[in-house]
C-alpha cells in the first residue's frame, strides 16, 4: 500500500477475484464503476476543503480515447499482477461458509435463518480486516458465531468455542477487529479515508507522517 494506491489496488483485487471464481467481468465495466467511485471521492475531499458548499455530485463519463480510461487500464493490468506477484500466484483459498453452516447445525443454530444470516454477513465483513492473514479460520468462524449469538440473545453450551480447537482471547481480538468496522466516523476521517485512493495521495500522504514523526 506504500507503493500502489488504494483504488488501483481495489481494481486488480476485484479483477482477478472474478477471474478465480469464473465471475467474468469486463475489464471496461469494471474501470467504469471505479471511475464514479473515484470522481464521487474526489468530490466528497473537495466539498470538504471548500469554504461554500458545492454543488451535488454528477458523473462526468470518461472518454475511451482520453488518457483517463488508459491510465486506470494500466493501474489496473499492474495493480492485478503485483496481487499475484505478492501471493506467489497460490490463488487457491479456503472459504469459511461451508464450515460455518457445518458449526451452526453442530450447534443447533441453524433453525434460526436470522443466526444464520448474521453471522454469513460479519464473515464477510471481517474480509475488510485484516484477521484473515492472522488467525485460523475455525477462530474466525467462531468469532461470528459469539458476535451473532450476543447479538440475538441466544444461549450456548459453556466453553463451546473448545469444539472448534479455537481460543478465546484469539477469538475475542477477531471480534473487536470486526466491530470496530461499526462505529461511527467523524467526518474529517472519512475526507482522510477519501483523499487516499490514488498512489500519490499515498506518496503524499507517507511524506507528511515522516515529516511530523521527525
Amino acid at each position: 500500500m506504500k507503493q500502489f494506491g488504494i483504488g488501483d489496488i481495489g481494481m486488480g483485487a476485484l479483477y482477478l477475484s472474478s477471474k478465480l471464481e469464473e465471475c467474468a467481468v469486463r475489464m471496461r465495466d469494471l474501470i467504469n464503476v471505479f471511475d464514479v467511485l473515484f470522481q464521487r471521492a474526489a468530490h466528497a475531499v473537495a466539498a470538504a476543503a471548500s469554504p461554500h458548499p458545492l454543488p451535488d455530485f454528477k458523473y462526468a463519463p470518461m472518454s475511451y480515447f482520453g488518457n483517463t480510461f488508459y491510465d486506470l487500464k494500466e493501474a489496473l493490468v499492474v495493480s492485478e499482477m503485483q496481487l499475484l506477484k505478492r501471493l506467489g500466484f497460490n490463488v487457491t483459498v479456503v472459504l469459511p461458509y461451508g464450515t460455518l453452516v457445518n458449526y451452526m447445525r453442530l450447534l443447533g443454530l441453524t433453525s434460526r435463518a436470522d443466526a444464520v444470516s448474521r453471522a454469513w454477513g460479519y464473515l464477510n465483513d471481517a474480509l475488510q480486516t485484516p484477521v484473515y492473514a492472522v488467525y485460523a479460520v475455525p477462530t474466525i468462524i467462531s468469532a461470528a458465531i459469539l458476535l451473532t449469538t450476543r447479538d440475538l440473545g441466544l444461549a450456548l453450551p459453556a466453553d463451546w468455542w473448545a469444539l472448534f480447537d479455537a481460543e478465546w482471547d484469539d477469538m475475542w481480538a477477531v471480534c473487536g477487529h470486526v466491530m470496530r468496522l461499526y462505529r461511527p466516523r467523524s467526518l474529517e476521517e472519512q475526507v482522510r479515508v477519501a483523499g487516499l485512493i490514488a498512489k500519490k495521495d499515498v506518496r503524499r500522504w507517507l511524506e507528511d507522517a515522516e515529516k511530523r514523526a521527525a
